[in-house]
């Protein structure tokens, strides 16, 4: 999959506010939900195919973001629904989803950010910083993962047999439910835990995101000096 490339840049300011722009990229619209403090737009809106909306946080904000997709006019979606409402409110949507994840100035003026797969999959997201120094690109896909889903791991869209497209891709933890794919019980270290094969899956359609609990080396990313980001779905 190609991604735009966004050719234009942040303005960045000193009042200790961030800007977060979303955009979909998506031929469908995506309902943005939003998880972290001061509740940024309500925790959610709609976006329709080519919009963005920019959203601002404080300079140490910590949250989530991720798409809600698929969803009918009382809101209830077929993946990342959090409680049929079009602002989340702090609720937290159910998985599977692709989420971006935000700690920043976390530590010496360093923001971490990542893209995660750990908790399913329904979109890919891409996260590109603006403004700041060492900064690389979280996220993206080179193929859907939703289209290599394994049977017992998909959501569709509709009844069996009926407008039964696959939207999203349970994690393999979720589906399976070891302690082999969730890293937990004998396999809680990065010692003793690795990618299994079908999250090696998910790492070859979106090298660039967490494909399991210990993937730090290639999916954690640092950026200094109060960069500002966007975060595309699709």
């Amino acid at each position: 999959m190609i991604f735009l490339l966004v050719a234009f840049l942040f303005p960045l300011n000193s009042h200790g506010i961030r800007r977060i722009e979303i955009y979909n990229r998506c031929p469908f619209p995506v309902w943005p939900g939003i998880v972290g403090p001061g509740n940024p737009e309500g925790g959610g809106f709609r976006l329709e195919n080519e919009q963005s909306r920019k959203i601002s946080v404080e300079n140490d904000w910590e949250g989530v973001i991720w798409g809600r997709t698929f969803c009918d006019r009382r809101m209830r979606c077929a993946t990342g629904d959090c409680g049929n409402r079009e602002q989340c409110n702090g609720t937290l949507g159910r998985f599977p989803f692709t989420v971006a994840e935000f700690n920043l100035n976390e530590a010496n003026d360093e923001d971490v950010y990542s893209v995660s797969l750990i908790n399913g999959y329904n979109v890919p997201i891409l996260i590109d910083p603006f403004g700041g120094k060492g900064c690389l690109r979280a996220g993206g896909c080179f193929s859907d993962i939703n289209e290599i889903c394994p049977e017992r791991m998909r959501i569709t869209t509709g009844r069996r047999g009926v407008d039964n497209n696959v939207v999203g891709c349970r994690s393999p933890c979720a589906a399976l439910q070891s302690d082999r794919e969730c890293c937990r019980g004998n396999f809680a270290t990065p010692d003793t835990c690795f990618r299994s094969h079908v999250a090696q899956t998910f790492k070859d359609a979106c090298p660039g995101a967490y494909s399991y609990r210990f993937d730090d080396a290639t999916s954690s990313f640092g950026c200094q000096s109060n960069a500002e980001y966007l975060v595309q779905f699709c």
